[in-house]
């Protein structure tokens, strides 16, 4: 059987490896371990804050594996997952459909979100479960005009037990995450490499003959027929450039500025993140406990029962790079103007919840929705690759979005990958396989 390489096992490399699992015999490369929820409730750890040991957002590896952080050089906070599962395993679980960007090039994914609301479940249940504050503010919202919508959220919530712990990862399995696909992928007969890192792909001739990755102190080869990276917006431009297809510096990363005050009592540390969403023109608003300002910040100053905070996230301007291990990303003026309108319109809801404006404070501005370097034009909606692409290389995450969605992105990245799987399967790589060897071995000598 031809052999597939599906290199991260995140939203986009798990829709990719279990769709194309039984055409290929699939191998999938994830540079982490195996996920585990983050073990301590976070709200034990509130005494150590005034202990000066969280100085840098970068430490959480410490503690929490997982989830990965890096700076941008004017201190932007960047975050995404290590492990299986990716970042969707530390996500809040969104199911939003934004795939706008992408019918505007004429890729209509229906069928695909169509397969994703069959094979994961999504729903709204998780309102019965609102606290007051949340459903004060959601009719605050609806009198205003500002059309909230509840959020769809992947998992079985009826079964929710009120922690608050989306994003460290739902200890008690309600939310759904890739690590599901990914075990449907390995029960139909795919391997999974843990802690094996993609450095790059090897081409010949015009096509990718494998992976090199790095597992432990080892460098080994994958070969394969097909090559897909899904290692996330932050991680498969590294791989692209190393393998000499250098990416373009449009790079997005959805901004996150939270906009919070003291509410006795409120307890969103609690709740679900992101219960509804209020969609404006270049951002979203919606209900969402941050805790990277709670630890980091000292502006979170009051006790996080006693904290509700508005999430903005920001459709930025798509100028940034990926230079090797560096993200460069700065916000704009045009971005700062949107973000100084959702600042106050956050403020104004803080005040219909009885908030004075002397008492609101701001969080860090974080970011973990990287895409937009290789974008997919309309000239590559039928095929879903770039020409300048060997044929039996792929992408399937967000990298190829051609911009900001300002929005959650996992429902759409994984009916992108979908697609992009059906058309390996279909054409091109599926058909022209040059029938390497099974298994994997150390990198052959010579290789560099």
């Amino acid at each position: 059987m031809k052999r597939a390489v599906v290199v991260g096992s995140g939203a986009g490399g798990a829709a990719a490896a279990k769709s194309l699992q039984g055409a290929f015999h699939v191998t999938i490369l994830e540079s982490g371990g195996d996920f585990r929820p983050f073990p301590v409730d976070p709200a034990k750890l509130e005494k150590w804050r005034k202990t000066g040991l969280f100085f840098d957002e970068r430490l959480i590896r410490v503690l929490f594996p997982a989830m990965r952080i890096k700076k941008t050089p004017d201190g932007m906070v960047m975050v995404f997952g290590s492990g299986t599962g990716g970042t969707s395993a530390i996500s809040t679980g969104n199911a939003m459909r934004v795939d706008g960007g992408l019918k505007k090039l004429g890729i209509d994914l229906d069928t695909e979100f169509g397969e994703l609301e069959r094979e994961v479940p999504v729903s709204t249940s998780h309102q019965k479960r609102w606290s007051a504050t949340t459903r004060r503010l959601f009719e605050l919202c609806e009198s205003a005009g500002l059309r909230p919508r509840p959020t769809p959220k992947m998992g079985e919530y009826d079964r929710c037990t009120g922690c608050g712990r989306c994003i460290f990862g739902c200890p008690s399995g309600v939310k759904w995450d890739s690590r599901r696909f990914l075990a449907e992928a390995v029960s139909e007969g795919a391997d999974l490499a843990t802690n094996c890192a993609a450095k790059r792909v090897v081409v010949s001739n015009g096509r990718a003959e494998g992976v090199i990755a790095r597992q432990g102190v080892r460098s080994r080869f994958f070969p394969a027929d097909l090559v897909v990276l899904s290692a996330g917006g932050f991680s498969t431009p590294v791989i692209l450039n190393d393998s000499g297809y250098p990416c373009e510096e449009r790079l997005f990363v959805d901004p996150v500025l939270c906009v919070a005050a003291r509410i006795e009592g409120c307890a969103q540390n609690r709740e679900i993140p992101m219960p509804f969403v209020v969609q404006r023109d270049g951002y979203i608003v919606s209900p969402y406990f941050d805790y990277l300002s709670f630890f980091f910040d000292r502006r979170w100053r009051h006790p996080s029962g006693n904290i509700y905070s508005i999430m903005i996230k920001l459709a930025d301007t798509n100028q940034g790079a990926v230079r090797g291990r560096r993200i460069v990303k700065t916000l704009t003026d045009k971005d700062r103007e949107k973000l100084d309108e959702a600042v106050e319109l956050c403020a104004g809801l803080l005040g219909g919840l009885g908030v004075r404006r002397r008492d609101i404070f701001l969080g860090r501005i974080n970011a973990g929705h990287p895409g937009g370097t290789m974008p997919l034009t309309a000239e590559e909606a039928s095929s879903l690759h770039h020409s300048r692409l060997p044929e039996n290389l792929y992408i399937a995450d967000a990298t190829l979005l051609p911009g900001p969605l300002g929005n959650p992105p996992i429902f759409t990245i994984m009916a992108l990958a979908k697609r992009v799987s059906k058309m390996c399967i279909r054409g091109g790589s599926g058909q022209t396989a040059t029938g390497a060897s099974a298994g994997s071995r150390p990198i052959a000598k010579g290789r560099k």
